[in-house]
């Protein structure tokens, strides 16, 4: 696990263990505080003022931290925020529903996509592949490098696990307004499973599927990129 990992590490080389810790916590809040900005940001210019009210309209990591999702980062290695609170009463539109709560995966690819272009134009500018095997960078070019490329990969892994139909994650809540409302209801009866399966999921090891297609995702943008301008990778 993530965890005896970083507690080997910290045994070993406490200076390696603070930049791990760096390299791990900021793109994790990064995203997760883009992303549950995404949800409350999009249902206030929908109508509903619950997100404002309670806060969470705002960039500060701190509005949106869940102890729990914040420990699971250091056991598994991927966390979450606390939900952002709505009131379907104040938008009363299925569609415009779907898209609040789709706002927070697509602005985790968004992020993804943004910065990838920023990683593709400083390795081109570096002269290094991310993309080889057993690349070795110096200094400060190496945090920038693996740091870019772990908020993508975070990024990319974020919105695709949101979107899984569980309840409560995103994509349930994404198809639940696409269900009449006595399918919906039916299907949310779901929700006392999902959080046992979906931790089973994490513990298990089984959340690597979604890093490993991420990373897929990742080198692929990369290389197509890539062919659009220097070929250099």
């Amino acid at each position: 696990m993530l965890l005896y990992e970083l507690i080997q590490l910290l045994l070993k080389d406490p200076l390696q263990f603070v930049i791990a810790i760096i390299i791990l916590v900021v793109p994790l809040l990064i995203s997760i505080t883009i992303h549950e900005w995404a949800h409350g940001y999009t249902a206030y210019k929908f109508g509903d003022p619950t997100p404002a009210m309670q806060g969470r309209l705002s960039f500060n990591p701190f509005a949106h931290l869940d102890p729990m999702g914040a420990l699971m980062l250091f056991i598994i290695g991927i966390g979450w925020a606390k939900p952002v609170e709505i009131n379907p009463n104040n938008i009363q539109d299925k569609f415009k529903l779907m898209l609040v709560a789709l706002a927070g995966p697509a602005s985790n690819f968004i992020l993804a996509a943004i910065f990838i272009l920023v990683l593709y134009f400083l390795v081109a500018a570096f002269s290094i592949n991310p993309l080889a095997n057993g690349i070795v960078i110096d200094g400060i070019k190496a945090v920038t490098v693996i740091m870019l490329m772990l908020i993508i990969k975070i990024n990319l892994a974020l919105g695709l696990f949101n979107l899984i139909p569980l309840p409560p994650l995103d994509g349930a809540n994404a198809l639940s307004n696409l269900l009449p409302d006595n399918l919906a209801e039916i299907y949310f009866r779901l929700a006392p499973f999902s959080l046992p399966i979906l931790l089973v999921l994490m513990i298990s090891g089984g959340i690597s599927y979604i890093f490993d297609f991420a990373l897929i995702i990742q080198k692929t943008l990369l290389i197509w990129i890539d062919s659009l301008f220097f070929n250099v990778l």
